[in-house]
């Protein structure tokens, strides 16, 4: 049975597979047409698929990936019991970060469990302090005993919520700014 943080590598790199085939077909197709009609026409071709036909096929396809990754996200907020401490699953992408306590997320020690150390989910929140400035506020989601006592599928399923949660988080930051641009009045020529 292959772990958690494995189908999440297996669907990523499905995903760059899926893109880069449909691309190619575009690309592929689009040659094909070009090279039909004779030379004194070539300047006046017009692509077969239309730029915004791309766009959309390439925005469905991320669109299901980010359907799959929150419906992930969703199972392991409850096999994880996070809801114990939020209980509305909406509310857990309020955070402005997670970061996990006991297991290291960096390339260098990725997946280390750290002996002697509590292995947590600690999410990251600003409050207002007494005089009304923001500082950082750490919550715990999930507390999971001591690391020489973790499940090797515990860990795994720990280690794929933070990371699936900061996958969703970048989807909804990338909206964010998309709306952000959308509100701006630019010229025609300096679109992308």
């Amino acid at each position: 049975m292959s772990s958690s943080l494995d189908k999440l590598k297996a669907l990523t790199s499905r995903l760059e597979e899926q893109l880069a085939k449909k691309e190619t077909v575009q690309e592929h197709s689009t040659k094909e047409q070009a090279a039909a009609i004779p030379a004194a026409e070539e300047k006046s071709v017009v692509p077969s698929v239309p730029a915004a036909q791309k766009t959309d096929t390439k925005k469905d396809a991320l669109n299901e990936v980010r359907k799959e990754n929150i419906d992930r996200v969703s199972v392991l907020y409850e096999k994880l019991k996070i809801f114990e401490k939020s209980p509305n699953f909406n509310d857990i992408f309020i955070y402005k970060a997670m970061n996990l306590s006991g297991i290291g997320l960096k390339e260098e020690d990725f997946a280390e469990v750290r002996e002697g150390k509590y292995i947590q989910i600690i999410a990251i929140t600003y409050e207002p302090d007494k005089n009304g400035k923001k500082k950082a506020k750490n919550v715990s989601l999930g507390y999971f005993g001591k690391a020489e006592t973790l499940d090797g599928t515990l860990k795994n399923e720990i280690i794929e919520f933070v990371l699936r949660w900061r996958y969703e988080k970048a989807f909804q930051n990338v909206e964010h700014y998309k709306d952000l641009i959308a509100r701006i009045d630019t010229p025609k020529e300096t679109l992308f």
